[in-house]
């Protein structure tokens, strides 16, 4: 992952990629190219990545820490099972 950001910051580079993206299949209508072909493919599983990276920043601000939350739910499931 590429450290914690902001949703801002996320959603900007999604942004940035996407309208790439955009120019990328325009090109890649006009001509094919292993280039342009290699970039789009690139592109979408960048564009996948930052749109998990979102998800996952989302869950924490909602949420709280995967980790944490984690632990606290086998720890409950520890106490359970002795109980």
């Amino acid at each position: 992952m590429y450290g914690m950001r902001t949703l801002s910051e996320i959603r900007t580079e999604i942004d940035r990629l996407s309208d790439r993206r955009v120019e990328v299949m325009r090109s890649l209508s006009q001509e094919f190219t292993a280039e342009l072909k290699a970039e789009h493919l690139e592109l979408e599983d960048r564009i996948a990545e930052l749109w998990e990276e979102q998800r996952n920043a989302r869950a924490m601000l909602r949420h709280g820490d995967r980790d944490l939350i984690i632990q606290r739910a086998r720890q409950d499931e520890r106490l359970s099972r002795a109980a």
